[in-house]
Order: structure tokens, then sequence, then C-alpha cells
């Protein structure tokens, strides 16, 4: 994961009081929601949204993660969350890093491997794979 990718999107986020732990810091559950916020308005800004998807029988499954979390977030600290994507075969592959602003401060790394169920069986995603084109 050190290789920085070329980022199809960003999705500038502030920390909310109710993310944070006794300690004051991010709970580290909470930047798995960050980073599922940031898929799925790429997914919008490709053009697509769960709820169409959903509708059409398309569900998008997560099948793998793996995180590193490289420095914390604080209460009220401002972040960009960035994402590129690749496909491998029926795996759409998100690399999503997650920065402080305004220092750019790597905060958390991500893989994220994602697969696409049509109703309900497993599919190579060509739809999916139709709607991100521009992106692979």
């Amino acid at each position: 994961m050190s290789k920085i990718p070329e980022y199809a999107f960003e999705l500038t986020m502030r920390v909310r009081d109710y993310e944070v732990d006794s300690q004051g810091i991010v709970n580290n559950a909470v930047y798995l929601h960050y980073l599922e916020h940031t898929r799925h308005e790429f997914c919008r800004m490709a053009g697509t949204s769960f709820r169409d998807m959903q509708r059409r029988g398309i569900d998008p499954v997560l099948r793998k993660l793996d995180i590193e979390y490289l420095h914390p977030l604080g209460l009220g600290a401002d972040m960009v969350s960035k994402l590129a994507i690749r496909r491998e075969g029926a795996r759409f592959i998100f690399i999503q890093d997650i920065y402080s602003l305004p220092d750019m401060l790597p905060v958390v790394r991500a893989n994220v491997t994602v697969v696409c169920l049509e109703n309900g069986h497993l599919t190579r995603g060509e739809c999916l794979a139709e709607a991100f084109a521009k992106y692979l």
C-alpha cells in the first residue's frame, strides 16, 4: 500500500463529536464508515447510487479490507478521503487514503475489494465496470 495512486475522487469531511472515543480520538471502526461513505459518494458522482443498483438487483459487496492506521484524528479535525479504483477480474479494488487537513498527513491507507452480486448471484460485475469505465 505504499505507492500513492492517481485518485479518481476525493471527499472532504470533518470529525463529529460522536465519532471520538473517551481519549478524544476517532474510534478505529469509524474510519470504515468514512471509507464507505467515500465509495458511496464516488458511485453517485459516477452516475449511479447504491439505491439505484439495489433496485436493479445489483449488490456490490465487500469481500476484503486491508487497512493501515497511520495517524489519529481528533474532534473537529478536517480530512480529505481520496479514492482510486482498478479492476482485477471480477474484483474491484478501491485504493482509499485519508489525509488530515490542512497538513495532508496520512491518516489511513486502505485497499478495499468489492465483488458484484446480481439477483443474488456472483457475477463478473460488468454493470459496475460500465459505470466506472472512465475511472478504471
